[in-house]
Parts: structure tokens; sequence; C-alpha cells
């Protein structure tokens, strides 16, 4: 498999960089809210229903025996705040994501501040918009008007999946595919999942008049209809570096190439969870894809410097919420009203 073309000093250099610009945006629209991902859907409870006939070289990690694991399901928009206080209305273009965190997970875990969980995090789309995380300073650059015509061109494929990403129609999260467009390790293999509901959407050119339609439609299937909701957890596992390269995270791996393969179900009982503890749970809950067993740990760059930034933005937010609490400062110095 390819290695990364970045060196170890490269890579953390500008992991750092990323992480420090992560951060201020954070102080700026709010220091207890999420980074990534900010707005959600709906957190809910649901079942991870390992198969029984699963192939021997598939075997690790959560995917052993078989086997049910409750689990939490976190719906959101991948857009960070619009500003203090203000999410991105749905009705704008938008990655739509999807976080599961298995729990009664036993093993040796990658990170140490989650003893028995194993997260998978995915969005609606196939592929990333960056092939490393030097793509990440690099369209930033773009975007803020400071890049020279070359690296303008060079990113122009990232800015097309953003925009083919942006632009689904989305009626329900709960029937959408979503896939983790990064790779992941099972065992000795390289993989990357699929999770697919059984039920599939019906979208209508036109979409619901709300900032919040997602939200209520999650509202509508499982709480007023009273529906439960199933997908299909998928894998599918390395071939070669053409087809199914580990270090070029915005190249598909074609269906045809690497078939899916189910490996898990996921049940999610109709429920009520638009209350507020459900609510302050949902803030208070970080999905990391290093939250993870060693047999299903993250590879790849991009993989990388998630590790050190998902880790750093939880810290910091949890932090920043204990600290207001434990000891208030005026409002002239914290400012949190919306603006």
């Amino acid at each position: 498999m390819t290695i990364s073309k970045l060196s170890a000093s490269e890579q953390e250099a500008i992991t750092d960089g990323v992480l420090a610009a992560s951060l201020k945006s954070q102080q700026e629209k709010g220091p207890a809210l999420r980074q990534v991902h900010p707005k959600s859907h709906g957190l809910v409870w649901g079942e991870f229903i390992v198969e029984n006939n699963i192939p021997t070289a598939l075997k690790f990690g959560v995917f052993a025996a078989p086997q049910t694991y409750p689990i939490w399901v976190r719906f959101s928009n991948a857009g960070e705040a619009e500003k203090r206080g203000k999410f991105v209305s749905d009705k704008e273009p938008n990655a739509r994501g999807l976080a599961i965190k298995l729990m009664n997970v036993e093993g040796e875990k990658a990170l140490d501040d989650e003893e028995k969980t194993q997260d998978f995090l995915l969005i609606n789309h196939p592929v990333f918009f960056v092939r490393d995380v030097q793509g990440y300073v690099d369209i930033a650059k773009v975007a803020s008007g400071q890049a020279d015509a070359e690296l303008t061109q060079a990113m122009q494929p990232s800015f097309a999946i953003l925009q083919e990403t942006g632009n689904k129609k989305v009626s329900n999260p709960l029937l959408i595919q979503y896939w983790s467009t990064t790779p992941y390790k099972l065992g000795s293999q390289a993989i990357k999942f699929s999770v697919k509901p059984q039920q599939q959407e019906e979208v209508s050119d036109s979409l619901p008049d709300s900032e919040n339609y997602l939200h209520e439609a999650i509202v509508k299937h499982l709480t007023d209809e009273g529906k439960d909701a199933f997908f299909d957890f998928l894998i599918q596992v390395y071939v070669d570096e053409e087809k199914t390269p580990v270090e070029n995270p915005m190249q598909e791996w074609k269906e045809e190439d690497s078939p899916f393969l189910k490996v898990a179900t996921i049940r999610i009982p109709s429920q009520k969870f638009d209350f507020d503890e459900r609510k302050r749970l949902d803030e208070g809950l970080s999905f990391n894809p290093w939250h993870t067993l060693s047999e299903h740990e993250p590879i790849g760059s991009v993989n990388l410097a998630r590790k050190k930034i998902y880790q750093e933005l939880a810290k910091y937010r949890r932090e920043e919420i204990e600290k207001r609490l434990r000891e208030p400062q005026p409002f002239a110095f914290v400012q949190d009203e919306p603006r």
C-alpha cells in the first residue's frame, strides 16, 4: 500500500496549523459547541447486530463473533456554525453526517479517554474532499482568496466534490446511504465501510421550507409515525493501489472492484428523542474515529490528522464548559449572545 507523501514532521506541523485554526473558530462561534458537525438532527439509541455468517477472513474486532451491541447514533450537518448562536439552515448545501458509538466493547483501545466504545463516522458521499491534511490548508487558502492561480486550479477537484456532496437532495437522514470515505484496518487488511438504509427514500424536487426539516423528518418517522429504521453495515476490502488506493480518499472504491459485504444490521427503534435531556447528552458526547479497537484502527494521512484534531477539540470543548461553570466570568468577557 502507498505511504503518504508527507513526512512525519510535515504531517505534524500541518496538523497543528489546522488545529490552531479550528480552535480559533470554535472560540469565536461558541466554545461549548462542536467545531466538527455542530448541528445535530437527533441523537437516538439502537442496536448494532453482528451477522453470524461473516467470512472467517473478516472476523476481527467487533465482527469476531455474533453479538448485539447497544449504540448511540447521531445525525448531523457537516458545516461549522454560521456564527455564534446560529447554525446553517438545512436548506443550504451541506454534507450530512452519521456517527455511531458502540458500547460494551471489550479490548485494547487506540485512545484512553473511553474504555468500552467503538466509533464509526460517515458522511453521505463516497469520497472525501481532500487527499491529505495539506488539502485542508490549501482549500482554506483558496476560499479566503490567498491562493495563486496554480493552487486555485489544483484545488478545483476538491471544490467539485464539496459541491456534489452539498447539492444532494436529502429529505430524511434515516433513508440515505453513508460512507466512511477514508480507510481503516480490519485485522491486517484495509477496508472502507458504508451504512445503507434498508428502506430507500423517494426525494421530490421540492424539499420542506424549514431550517430544521431534517430533524423534523426523523421526529416524524421515529416518534409521530412510530416506525423503526434499519440499516445494513457494509464493508469493502482493499484490492490494489490502482482500484482501491489507501492514500487518496478522493478516489471512490468502486463496487464492481470491491463488492460490499454485509457484516451487521443497525436497528433504530421508534422512540422519543426530541427533549432537553437527550440534547444535553448529544452535546456532551465525543465521536472520534480513533475511539477504536486496534483491529479497526484508522489509516491514511487524513485519519492521522483527525486523531489529534478531534481529540483536542473535544477536550477544549469539555474544559470550556467545566471552566465556565466552575468559575463564571462576567458577560463582558464571555459575550456569548448570538450575533
